[in-house]
């Protein structure tokens, strides 16, 4: 299987070097209009904007599948809606009627098929696909997804192409949902071709298709929704709770304690400061006591050659016309 798509792929790509390239009333050839191996995209030999005609030349296309279609930047040009009574097919040329049951119809294409009459009851609102207003297209034929339990049913599988760092190999799908027309409680069973109603959560399982939550887990058995909420129980949220209390008193405390230190450290810098600026002002204080005392003990009979013989030790005197003084520590002012 894995050579057979390789060689597959090979020779469809390997002309398609300018494969959807042709741009606005350039030619084309409807011949090309294909789904491509492996993916099932839809290729044409024109670009985003246009459609292969039955002329043989590439058109503006007609109408568009998706509300922002790809290639385009500019909303003005965009492609038209088609109503709820049409659809759009993959070529993009024109809206078309919707199809009646029975009708060919193309792959994956469940919004190309007419409801049933009860298309209200059948349609699937659970957002997994799978019908489109109560249709299907299964096998490219329109049918009404209204089949119950234990009657015959019509089950469609593609394979696609998955890619790993070894190569590639072909992965069978059965669609997410189930391609199948059953109604949406129920899926087809591969084997025996009959509806079975879906197994609820913890029944074994082989594939999605066949739970409720169509999610089936490696183990073998029916999970949850992927989107359902996540029920926990009670002591967990008392556990989380806990830690996040004992996070926070921690982070407060261990500011408290790295805070208390750096004020420590700051009010022994303080401390230190004013026990230098206390032992300064005491020696300043004792200079000038004891300047004041020498200047006492001076005695007033000494002559003045002996008082002022040591210069070094002689005050500076106020003399006439000068402002010089001797203040009372005996220094100049």
């Amino acid at each position: 299987m894995k050579s057979w798509c390789l060689a597959a792929t090979s020779l469809v790509l390997s002309p398609l070097t300018r494969a959807g390239s042709q741009n606005k009333w350039e030619s084309c050839s409807q011949g090309n209009n294909r789904l491509q191996i492996g993916t099932y995209q839809f290729y044409s030999d024109c670009n985003s904007h246009t459609y292969c005609a039955s002329n043989g030349t590439c058109l503006p296309k007609g109408c568009r599948r998706d509300a922002f279609p790809l290639g385009y930047d500019d909303p003005k040009n965009f492609p038209p809606l088609c109503g709820r009574t049409e659809f759009c097919p993959d070529e993009e040329d024109a809206c078309q009627s919707l199809l009646e049951v029975g009708s060919a119809c193309q792959l994956n294409r469940d919004d190309q098929c007419e409801g049933p009459p009860d298309w209200k009851e059948l349609a699937d609102h659970s957002g997994m696909g799978l019908n489109h207003n109560g249709s299907v297209c299964l096998n490219n034929i329109c049918m009404w997804a209204n089949v119950t339990e234990g009657q015959p049913c019509v089950v469609e599988n593609t394979a696609y192409i998955a890619y790993t760092s070894n190569g590639e190999f072909a992965d069978i799908v059965s669609r997410l949902a189930s391609w199948d027309n059953c109604q949406f409680s129920d899926f087809c069973d591969s084997k025996a071709l009959v509806c079975i109603s879906k197994k609820d959560f913890g029944e074994a399982c082989d594939a999605d298709k066949e739970c409720t939550s169509y999610n089936c887990l490696a183990n073998g058995t029916c999970g949850d929704l992927p989107s359902a909420v996540r029920k926990l129980a009670l002591w967990i949220y008392i556990l989380v709770a806990a830690c996040i209390f004992t996070a926070m008193v921690g982070l407060l405390v261990g500011l408290f304690l790295l805070h208390r230190k750096q004020r420590d450290v700051e009010r022994e810098k303080r401390i230190q400061y004013w026990r230098e600026q206390r032992t300064f002002h005491e020696n300043i204080k004792q200079v000038r006591e004891s300047a004041r005392h020498t200047g006492h003990d001076t005695s007033g009979t000494t002559t003045l050659h002996s008082a002022y013989s040591d210069e070094s030790h002689a005050p500076i005197l106020r003399q006439k016309g000068s402002t010089w003084s001797v203040n009372e520590t005996g220094l100049a002012r």
